[in-house]
């Protein structure tokens, strides 16, 4: 072999350890991430159903006075370069494959959704925006305002960065400035009203950090982390306890990555709990799938009912979000979101810029959920198939570059008072729930909208943004309008007012910013220490328990409240002397 073949037979080598360490973690030390297949029986204190936003700080928390077990339906994030890029980020959600890291739903609303299906969960598929909630939502959570304030450094210490902000950003800044929406608050993880700069979990060359690595922070002797072990219920059974018979949760059921069934079992120590952290979708599915719910729609399920509770699925709400594309007369540097205006009018707007993808990505099959492939609502609802949606596959790629060219300055609703319900499609735990949101149909959320759109149309004619656009002298409200009807994705069929009525606009043109939360909130499916009324030992902590989307972005706060809720379950446990 000569001195060149060798030297490239070593750089395969080195490129081939360092996919497996990059897979594993890299440097994190994380404890190991095991298939569920490898499962071998022991009991734990917690079993933690779900590795996502909530469940990985929790996990962590937990482990480092008790055993834990962290059961995750999908696989690792990492060495998978479509989760870890910046430049990446639409590819995630576009991919439909069995593999994907995201799971798409299409609520009954005609909005495409999608849900985790990773160690990380939300994390690992998001924009990476960070903001902590803000005051009043601590209070009127009832949290203990000392330890939230102790626990969102615990994150942001470990995965949480200041942006360098993109050009489109700064325009964004600028223009809210200009437009009247002040003060500017500078870099600020804090809800504050104005403008300002948040943080990201993105670092400065452009590196995803997630929840998955806040596992590092772990007791590796006491953690365990199963991967493709999809829980299809929770084990329960019957004991006395106040003159009458309780359920008690004692551990669950899962299947590996072959098909093949396991159980997992809390010892019985006082204090051990299954804790639900499957996420708005997943949590109150699976309390549903194992007996806890509305007496009606179990029994037409055929689901053995174990705790009749009307509320388990109810009250369920999305953000909704509603964007103008501005075309710009140079190619835009892609941007997530950055710079956020907080308005007093119940108002967020924010932007993204830019589409990229890297040389190496892993590619996938788009479909439907490509915001590549034009606008699959324009199609009428009985013409929509599978030959009309693989014609717009093909299609895309002949598109010209210069449709990128351009970026999106959005609005959503803070705590939007339309909200709906979440309902068994069938028994199968991978199936999607059926899922309502009833966007706008409370009329101050569509009010709210129209202001929105409107501060909009006042940062578009700002010279910030006027001398970026191809005229160089701004574009009239009606064709970006136009614009972004289409570049919109959702299946909802298009009126021929939409440029002339923002109301129309807004039912038309909503999707979604994947904040959905509710269907276990806390008094009604959940008691204020986050246990499931009428059931011992089992505990729900993650979105679901939410009644409204705290901050801009929920995820500072979803992350919080795992490490959150892990010290006050250790603290009542061990006394407040517990040291983590």
């Amino acid at each position: 072999m000569d001195l060149l073949s060798r030297g490239a037979a070593v750089f395969k080598a080195l490129v081939f350890l360092c996919f497996i360490r990059s897979s594993q973690g890299g440097d994190l030390n994380l404890p190991p991430l095991v298939k569920a297949s490898r499962f071998q029986s022991e009991a734990y204190d917690y079993i933690i159903v779900g590795g996502g936003t909530a469940g990985c700080p929790l996990a962590a928390t937990l482990s480092h006075k008790y055993k834990v077990l962290l059961l995750e339906r999908g696989g690792s994030p990492y060495g998978n370069r479509n989760i870890t890029l910046l430049e990446n980020f639409h590819i995630c959600l576009a991919d439909v494959s069995p593999q994907s890291p995201s799971q798409a739903f299409i609520s009954t609303d005609g909005v495409i959704n999608a849900r985790a299906n990773v160690l990380g969960g939300g994390t690992c598929i998001n924009a990476g925006f960070y903001s902590r909630a803000k005051p009043s939502f601590v209070q009127q959570a009832g949290w203990d305002a000392e330890l939230v304030n102790q626990s969102y450094p615990w994150v942001e210490e470990r995965i949480v960065h200041w942006p360098k902000v993109a050009p489109w950003q700064a325009a964004l800044r600028d223009g809210l400035l200009e437009a009247g929406v002040s003060p500017y608050n500078g870099y600020s993880y804090d809800h504050l009203y104005g403008t300002k700069v948040g943080g990201t979990i993105f670092d400065d060359t452009g590196r995803r950090h997630t929840a998955a690595d806040l596992l590092a922070a772990g007791n590796p002797s006491n953690l365990r982390v199963l991967l493709h072990a999809t829980v299809d219920k929770i084990l329960l059974a019957r004991k006395h306890g106040g003159g009458r018979k309780q359920p008690r949760a004692t551990g669950v059921r899962f299947r590996d990555e072959n098909g093949a069934h396991h159980q997992a079992f809390l010892t019985r120590k006082r204090g051990s709990d299954v804790i639900v952290s499957a996420g708005a979708i997943g949590s109150p599915q699976l309390l549903l799938l194992s007996g806890i719910g509305p007496r009606g729609q179990l029994s037409r399920h055929n689901v053995s009912l174990v705790h009749a509770n009307e509320h388990v699925g109810e009250g369920m709400s999305d953000n909704p979000m509603n964007s103008i594309f501005v075309p710009m007369k140079n190619p835009t540097e892609q941007s997530l979101i950055e710079t956020v205006g907080i308005t007093d009018a119940g108002v967020f707007i924010e932007a993204s810029s830019g589409f990229s993808q890297s040389d190496d990505s892993i590619h996938c099959h788009h479909g439907i959920m490509s915001a590549e492939i034009g606008q699959i609502s324009t199609i009428p609802p009985k013409q929509r198939s599978l030959d009309q949606i693989q014609e717009y596959v093909r299609n895309k790629h002949s598109l010209p570059k210069e449709v990128f060219d351009g970026g999106f300055i959005l609005e959503k609703i803070d705590g939007p008072l339309s909200t709906g319900s979440l309902v068994l499609a069938d028994t199968d735990i991978d199936s999607n729930p059926s899922v309502s949101f009833n966007y706008f149909q409370h009329p101050q959320d569509l009010r709210r909208c129209v202001y929105g759109i409107q501060t909009i149309e006042r940062i578009l004619k700002t010279n910030h943004f006027a001398n970026l656009t191809a005229n160089g002298a701004g574009y009239p409200m009606e064709t970006l309008l136009n614009l972004s009807v289409s570049a919109n994705i959702n299946l909802i069929p298009k009126h021929t007012d939409d440029t002339t009525s923002l109301e129309q606009f807004c039912r038309d043109t909503v999707t979604t910013i994947w904040h959905y939360h509710g269907g276990c909130h806390v008094g009604k499916v959940v008691d204020r220490h986050y246990r499931v009324i009428g059931i011992s030992g089992l505990r729900v902590i993650d979105g679901s328990t939410l009644f409204s989307s705290p901050g801009t972005n929920p995820q500072a706060t979803v992350l919080m409240m795992g490490r959150y809720m892990g010290v006050k379950i250790l603290r009542e446990r061990l006394g407040r002397a517990a040291g983590v």
